[in-house]
């Protein structure tokens, strides 16, 4: 698992955002598109493409695209 792949993933569930900027310290949660409805897309990539179920928690507990990376990672 690789951190670019995962923030590639991340990034084309963001219609609008510059893809160039987004990285892995890059807070999510600051992103004008951020919302419900992106978290459970976040949540629903990450099931599909690493079969690692996010909570809730995860996504509240989480600051930056990086933190989401370790969570996921550490699952596999």
């Amino acid at each position: 698992m690789e951190t670019n792949i995962f923030i590639e993933k991340i990034s084309d569930l963001f219609e609008n955002a510059d893809k160039s900027v987004l990285e892995a310290k890059t807070r999510f949660r600051d992103l004008d598109e951020w919302g419900s409805l992106i978290a459970l897309s976040v949540m629903a990539m990450v099931d599909e493409e690493y079969n690692v179920k996010l909570k809730g928690d995860d996504m509240r507990n989480s600051q930056t695209i990086q933190d989401l990376f370790d969570i996921v990672k550490s699952r596999i």
